[in-house]
């Protein structure tokens, strides 16, 4: 998991980083963080399906 983080500390505009990072977050039930970081990946990229379609199941 600690990858998937520095990788945002590396990559801040890269969509698919915290798109990668909100996955392994929600896989290990950090739903809060996951949100987060989709957010982010959707921010980033606003043609992110997968985030917008996590997200739209959060709400």
């Amino acid at each position: 998991m600690e990858i998937f983080k520095l990788n945002t500390l590396l990559f801040p505009k890269s969509s698919n980083v915290y798109d990668s990072y909100g996955e392994i977050l929600e896989t290990l039930g950090n739903r809060k963080e996951a949100i987060i970081n989709y957010r982010k990946s959707l921010e980033l990229n606003p043609d992110n399906t997968n985030a917008a379609n996590y997200l739209k199941d959060k709400k």
